[in-house]
């Protein structure tokens, strides 16, 4: 039995914030306290010139009290990184600037992650413009969850 270090992130108790991060919209998942279940919370525009899509990360951990940011990173199939990936970890290496050394910020591979999420949505009948509204949220919630899991599996 290994135990927690408070010290590390991954073995303190508290929230998770995951982020599907897109060129267009930024979506987002929070975990319970309890670090079991991740849930959609938002989703959030880009804004490549104000950054308001990074305040509003760094606003939601601070109401939340998140303990650490899982970030996805978009690896080809081939478990490459290109420029969506390149684009992911610069936006990843962004946000742990603004939140500080407090709250740390992971890169998770999250291939495939919006096609899961899309096919969860049409079978449960969420489709057109309704799933474009929340997929980014869902991907989020994917990204987040799977992360979870094997964070409880590696224990």
């Amino acid at each position: 039995m290994t135990v927690p270090d408070p010290e590390r992130a991954e073995d303190r108790p508290g929230r998770r914030l995951g982020v599907d991060f897109g060129e267009v919209r930024v979506g987002v998942a929070l975990s319970d306290p309890a670090g079991i279940l991740a849930t959609p919370l938002l989703t959030l525009n880009r804004d490549r010139s104000g950054g308001t899509d990074l305040d509003a990360l760094a606003a939601l951990v601070a109401e939340h009290e998140v303990v650490e940011v899982v970030v996805g990173l978009p690896r080809t199939l081939a478990g490459r990184h290109g420029p969506a990936a390149q684009a992911a970890a610069e936006y990843a290496r962004i946000l742990a600037k603004r939140l500080g050394a407090g709250v740390p910020v992971r890169l998770i591979d999250e291939r495939l992650t919006t096609v899961s999420a899309a096919r969860v949505l049409a079978e449960r009948g969420v489709r057109g413009r309704k799933q474009r509204a929340v997929l980014d949220q869902a991907a989020a919630v994917e990204i987040l969850q799977g992360w979870l899991e094997a964070r409880r599996a590696a224990r």
